[in-house]
């Protein structure tokens, strides 16, 4: 086997909902360099067609699709549609998703708290239920595999204040992962879910403007410093790749020892 053949991903599909944009494009950005085709879900089309561009340079094919995620029938549509396009979907990263700030727990609730529940859960569902219905199809005509990986978060199991539902969607994300991969091993499907810490994003654009979350929130991780979107490459390369052909049911916190200290 070739130096690090483990982690070549020529010949794979990926698919990456919310890939036009910050985590999700920095995880894209990585699978395309390690030689997968590459997919994206987004519904702004023009950073859709920036990304397209930008993944591009590669030299791997991509596509770029206007998806929202919350919309039930539109992914199953979209998920059909990838699989005609390029015959399978290898790995499937549920990764669109969108935050609330509020004042206080008090305010929550209303169109924006129903919005939130539907992309970051819903969406996640419908995503991840797709993909593992196009690979239990493959599986039983003898072609068996895949990895789903969802996108939750560290706030999943910390206590986020003015912030509790979004902490909650990512929990939520992290119950599915688990019986994903517990229902689909007998496919050869593994499951596995990633929790970034604090990344610099247009998700966090706001707090990376605040002085004072930087000297009261940041200062705490022993990095001293954001995470960046690209420093997820490498856990989606790992998580698409025969290198993680035994990791199963996982959650993976990338936060730079935040949790920790």
């Amino acid at each position: 086997m070739p130096a690090y053949g483990l982690f070549d991903l020529t010949g794979r599909v990926a698919l990456v909902t919310g890939g036009n944009g910050g985590i999700g494009l920095g995880m894209a950005e990585g699978l395309a360099a390690a030689g997968a085709v590459v997919e994206i879900w987004g519904t702004n089309a023009a950073k859709n067609a920036q990304a397209l561009e930008q993944l591009s340079k590669h030299g791997t094919k991509i596509n770029a699709r206007s998806v929202d995620v919350s919309d039930e029938a539109a992914v199953v549509a979209a998920m059909a549609a990838a699989v005609a396009e390029f015959g399978r979907i290898d790995a499937c990263f549920a990764n669109a998703g969108i935050a609330n700030r509020w004042r206080s727990f008090l305010d929550i609730g209303g169109e924006n708290y129903r919005r939130l529940m539907a992309i970051n859960v819903d969406g996640m569902l419908w995503t991840m239920r797709e993909a593992c219905r196009h690979m239990q199809t493959r599986a039983e005509a003898g072609d068996p595999g895949g990895s789903i990986v969802a996108v939750s978060s560290m706030v999943s199991d910390q206590g986020a204040p003015r912030n509790q539902d979004y902490a909650a969607s990512k929990a939520a994300v992290l119950g599915f992962v688990r019986g994903i991969a517990v229902e689909f091993a007998r496919f050869g499907v593994r499951a596995n879910a990633i929790e970034p810490g604090w990344v610099a994003s247009e998700m966090t654009n706001a707090l990376q403007a605040s002085q004072k979350f930087t000297d009261t929130v940041i200062s705490r991780a022993p990095q001293r410093r954001w995470g960046r979107p690209e420093e997820l490459a490498g856990i989606a390369v790992y998580l698409a790749s025969d290198a993680s052909s035994f990791h199963n049911g996982d959650s993976i916190r990338i936060d730079g020892g935040y949790s920790v200290y």
